[in-house]
């Protein structure tokens, strides 16, 4: 089976950056402990503010999938469901 491979931003309101940082450390916890994700990164951009930066892989689409599904009912999937996302998924 192929590993899923998602990289790319998100991006905030200003007003929004600090919401978005207070529930940064959560979600990478929880995302990093599901079963199949094989990395996990998440970091606000040093020069733009409200752009993070998103690496993630996971074991297989299954996996992938489970972690959508889990993030889309967190209180992080329900905070930036509205913010712009520029993400690229491929397979490796």
């Amino acid at each position: 089976m192929a590993k899923i491979v998602l990289t790319g931003t998100l991006s905030c309101a200003p007003d929004e950056v600090e919401g978005v940082l207070a529930l940064l450390p959560d979600h990478i916890r929880q995302s990093r402990a599901e079963p199949g994700c094989l990395d996990f990164e998440l970091w606000q951009d040093e020069l733009t503010p409200t752009e993070f930066h998103v690496s993630e892989v996971f074991r297989d689409e299954a996996a992938f999938e489970a972690h959508q599904e889990r993030m889309r009912g967190s209180d992080w999937g329900r905070v930036t469901a509205h913010m712009r996302r520029d993400f690229r998924t491929s397979t490796a």
